[in-house]
């Protein structure tokens, strides 16, 4: 039995049932196993689907789910890392050399973080981004 689609409405059967929305385009364990379910009660009964790729297809599902699950934990953890090493720059002091070719030096007083890295402000109001080019020494 092929299926072309979970909104196709050109079959000939139709189930009734509960149907639960979801925000997200993609297609979440309850929805394949709905799918599943209207598969494995409309199949041909001379030519039954082979149970070995519904297996096979609920593997990959879950595979995909553990693994955005471990995304959604590694940036946690990223973000916490983030957290201390931005607190471990207070009070020291950093030097850099902008663009131009100018130097700065200063002690940070707070280290803001954002989508686009860590920005310390100095004493001085000067805002340095945290990443290669940025001295750190002891004040």
């Amino acid at each position: 039995m092929n299926v072309t689609s979970a909104t196709d409405t050109t079959g000939k059967s139709s189930s009734t049932g509960s149907t639960t929305t979801t925000s997200s385009n993609g297609v979440d364990y309850n929805t394949f196993l709905q799918l599943l379910v209207a598969e494995m009660k409309n199949q041909d009964p001379t030519n039954p689907m082979d149970t070995s790729q519904y297996m096979s297809q609920f593997a990959q599902l879950s595979t995909v789910e553990q693994a955005m699950q471990t995304n959604s934990k590694l940036d946690a953890l990223l973000s916490s890392q983030s957290l201390s090493q931005a607190n471990g720059l207070i009070g020291k002091t950093v030097s850099f050399t902008d663009s131009t070719g100018a130097s700065f030096s200063g002690k940070v007083v707070s280290v803001a973080i954002n989508s686009d890295g860590s920005i310390a402000t100095l004493e001085n109001g000067t805002k340095v981004a945290v990443g290669p080019g940025l001295t750190i020494s002891q004040s």
